[in-house]
């Protein structure tokens, strides 16, 4: 790896080129569990789309993998090293180049953070709505990376639906623009869309052209307690069924609820089966969670309470994106399902998750983008334990293929990584594995873009 290294320096600051084991080590895995993680050469943190091109022409030429990164706050091992790899974290290509009220869109760098992003158009009187519950921490780059969606998605959609444009380095260092800065625009095949959701597997991504909205008003929040998960995903049927269009819809079960009240002292009610939460950010908000907790207490509610303002209804929402975290803290390690069902599905889904529970005696939280169907069943267990660690795997496993029988998908918005290889290859079939593996190959011949990830 000397010559790597010899090289890289040729083009790089030294501030950009990381060889000390200690921080090297640090950068070798995102937040997933049981996914395999090498040991990087050399960790790179490049500062312009020139740098990166030099790394990218050095791996082709020296043959040498690189792990395309963003915060790691991914949750299926899609940034984990290989051994040997150069490790390209793009966080200090973090600058918003153009916000245009007049165009809706903004430029960013990969390395922006969600939030960052989210404050700074709102100060024109703009949104971007996707927002994952880490959008305090991840970075657009690994948004788009990843597909990933958020809280808001029953609404406004996930993330491919906000990317206009990219330019990416490809393999070999040349640098691809992909797309438009206009509200239309059909010239080609749609490479943009092929590069959202590919995990740093076929290129680089060094700019965005990102599509913003208005504003909307404040939102108001409902929360219905319910005696069963069942009732409250009838709730969720009659809700989308009557035409309604909250601005998120969420379900937390009493695993869920009860987790967040011990980490966050929330206060949220421990004698329901399961909370749902209901947002509009309509003009009358308050008439249209009337509509909702009437068919939420038609459904079986047996307490529905509308936040009287923004500040309840963002007290609310703290209870929710809190989720992850606070089922993270009951046993030393989870492995996080994202598994997204039919809205009809929904039911039966988190019923039948509740039952792979009993079965491996594990304890299995499940909070849900209910409004889009999108579950994550989060499987808690004690990693030092091989017995419980086996059982983990095996209920993550079983949960999986339940997704797959109902009609649904193995990821929502988490993507593949390491963790779900396997699952890919069930749910594209031999036909889709060949044709998206004839993909990876036009883009990255070598196989040296963040290898062992997808397939």
């Amino acid at each position: 790896m000397d010559d790597v290294i010899t090289r890289l320096r040729a083009g790089l600051p030294a501030e950009a080129i990381h060889t000390d084991p200690d921080v090297v080590v640090s950068y070798a895995h995102d937040m997933a569990s049981f996914c395999e993680a090498g040991t990087p050469a050399v960790v790179v943190l490049p500062s312009s789309v020139e740098q990166v091109q030099h790394v990218m022409r050095t791996a082709t030429e020296l043959r040498v993998p690189v792990v395309p990164q963003g915060a790691r706050t991914g949750l299926s091992g899609a940034a984990n090293a290989s051994d040997g790899c150069i490790v390209l974290s793009l966080v200090r290509m973090d600058r918003i180049l153009e916000i245009s009220p007049v165009d809706r869109i903004a430029v960013v760098e990969p390395g922006v953070v969600n939030a960052v992003l989210s404050r700074a158009v709102g100060e024109h009187g703009l949104y971007y709505p996707p927002d994952p519950s880490s959008w305090e921490m991840c970075t657009i780059g690994g948004n788009i990376g990843t597909a990933s969606g958020g809280l808001c998605c029953v609404k406004y959609g996930v993330t491919a639906e906000y990317v206009l444009g990219l330019d990416v380095v490809l393999a070999d260092g040349r640098l691809l623009s992909t797309g438009r800065r206009t509200a239309k625009g059909v010239a080609g095949y749609d490479l943009t869309r092929l590069f959202v959701g590919s995990e740093g597997t076929l290129g680089v991504v060094v700019r965005a052209v990102l599509a913003l909205r208005p504003q909307p008003p404040r939102q108001l929040v409902l929360a219905a307690e319910f005696p069963s998960a069942a009732a409250a995903c009838d709730a969720v049927c009659a809700i989308m069924e009557r035409g309604h269009t909250p601005s998120l819809l969420e379900l937390m079960d009493r695993t869920t609820v009860r987790a967040v009240n011990r980490l966050g002292r929330m206060g949220l009610p421990e004698t329901t089966e399961a909370l749902l939460l209901a947002a509009f950010d309509t003009p009358d908000p308050a008439a249209d969670l009337a509509a909702v907790g009437e068919l939420c207490t038609a459904a079986g509610a047996t307490q529905v309470v509308p936040a009287e303002d923004a500040a309840e209804s963002e007290l609310l929402l703290k209870a929710r994106r809190m989720s992850l975290t606070a089922l993270e803290a009951v046993k030393s390690a989870t492995m996080i399902d994202d598994v997204c069902v039919p809205r009809s599905r929904l039911g039966e889904m988190i019923d039948r998750t509740a039952a792979v529970a009993a079965k491996y005696d594990l304890t299995i939280g499940v909070c849900a983008h209910a409004g889009d169907g999108n579950t994550h069943p989060v499987v808690c267990f004690d990693h030092t334990d091989p017995d419980e660690s086996r059982r983990a795997r095996e209920s993550f496993d079983e949960i999986m293929a339940l997704g797959l029988e109902l009609g649904g998908t193995i990821t929502g918005e988490h993507g593949v990584g390491v963790l779900k290889k396997e699952w890919l290859a069930r749910e594209l079939g031999p036909v889709g594995v060949e044709l998206q593996r004839g993909i990876k190959r036009t883009f990255d011949p070598l196989g040296i873009l963040n290898p062992g990830k997808l397939f």
